[in-house]
């Protein structure tokens, strides 16, 4: 790690602190996060990429603050060089990910009503057809199994991809684009590459649905683009995120299977008491490392202090979900897997405006996986020993790269 001396008053006793981004094992809470979060609450980060420093928010009320309060922009990144995670950065007009109000109600309208409650609701026997598809080849083929490539994969794919409006034919190479979208072992030009390929194959899809009176995200897009509601520019950048959420889902559920399997009593609870599900869940979503370092930044659009700290005007600001979600004034004993945990306010999804769109289709399709899985094979149990289980490299969203079952 290194320093730097601040220059404005008040702040030259904090130094900057340079987060790569660590290849960690399993489950492995990240330890320079954990030193920022002592170091905290408001500290100065560095990050492999991009020009500069950053403010980081590790506590659980300052990560509500900053993403609920219009002083830190989303939009106002697109038009800097901050420190970041990835090597490339090229948002689109009209992603969510960098819309502020009222830009980004008004991109969200168009298909928000394909991810309510409702919606998930009319969705969840098809999800559970295609599902239970996948674990009759599993039962059939028997033991040994990787269950990411048989299942965690290829599910939350097929529904993403039918939720979407992906033709049969193109999902291996959509989803070919979005892997590598999300890794940063290929550096910038094959991320732009493969973000060229999607993002193209998805304007294309959107202009040829025009017409089109389906209700899947492609055709309201086409329609909405036909209304002038949205320009086709901003119906491409609101769809790619979209289109990539799928893979957040395979790896957090990698993680949580993972620690069922090397705790066994959590799979017991879940088996036990179906009824009591929920809370498991939430508590395993709190718990697991997602991601690594942190994802988004904001920028600070006039002075803003907290704890006595002066946030400029045009400072880069990023909060830290996972720090947040082991907050010991919110979680007592946050480094612990509290199955009884309750309540349990965790940040998984997020906050604020910017709270996960398919957030409602991310905890069915998880739902749906444990709850299957766990039915299906009743003896599950890791093939190798739980420090044999490779795990993601080089990437932007941590989880087990194989996972390698027996029952």
């Amino acid at each position: 790690m290194t320093e730097e001396t601040g220059t404005l008053t008040g702040r030259a006793s904090l130094p900057v602190r340079d987060w790569p981004a660590l290849d960690l094992e399993g489950t492995e809470f990240d330890p320079v996060l954990a030193d920022l979060m002592r170091e905290g609450p408001l500290t100065r980060i560095r990050l492999p990429f991009g020009d500069g420093w950053a403010w980081l928010a590790t506590r659980y009320e300052d990560v509500r603050v900053i993403t609920s309060d219009p002083r830190f922009s989303r939009a106002e990144v697109t038009r800097r060089r901050v420190t970041r995670l990835a090597p490339h950065f090229g948002p689109r007009p009209g992603s969510l990910a960098f819309a502020d109000q009222p830009d980004h109600n008004r991109l969200r309208k168009p298909v928000a009503g394909v991810f309510t409650m409702a919606a998930m609701k009319r969705l969840r026997p098809r999800a559970q057809e295609i599902l239970d598809g996948m674990m009759d080849r599993v039962v059939r083929d028997g033991p040994p199994a990787d269950l990411i490539e048989r299942v965690l994969e290829p599910f939350p794919i097929a529904v993403v991809s039918e939720v979407m409006g992906v033709p049969a034919g193109d999902r291996e190479r959509v989803h070919a684009w979005t892997r590598q979208i999300i890794c940063t072992s290929g550096g910038a030009e094959a991320a732009d590459r493969a973000k060229d390929g999607l993002y193209g194959w998805i304007a294309g899809t959107i202009r040829s649905r025009a017409d089109s009176t389906d209700d899947c995200v492609y055709s309201l897009l086409g329609a909405a683009v036909a209304r002038g509601g949205i320009s086709e520019e901003e119906a491409v950048g609101l769809a790619g995120p979209l289109q990539i959420g799928g893979e957040a889902v395979t790896h957090n559920c990698g993680q949580m299977l993972f620690l069922m399997l090397t705790r066994p009593e959590l799979r017991d609870r879940v088996r036990a008491r179906p009824e009591a599900r929920g809370t498991v869940l939430d508590e395993l979503l709190r718990y697991i490392p997602h991601r690594s370092t942190v994802g988004l930044a904001r920028i600070a659009l006039e002075d803003v202090e907290l704890h006595g700290v002066r946030i400029a005007a045009g400072e880069p600001v990023y909060v830290s979900y996972l720090a947040a979600n082991r907050d010991p004034a919110v979680f007592p004993d946050p480094d612990r897997i509290d199955p009884d945990r309750d309540p349990n306010p965790h940040l998984a999804f997020g906050n604020g405006p910017h709270h996960c769109t398919g957030a409602v289709l991310g905890r069915l399709l998880t739902e749906l996986l444990v709850d299957t899985v766990l039915a299906r094979l009743p003896g599950l149990r890791l093939a190798v020993p739980p420090d044999e289980v490779p795990w993601r490299r080089k990437t932007m969203i941590r989880g087990p790269q194989t996972l390698p079952v027996t029952w």
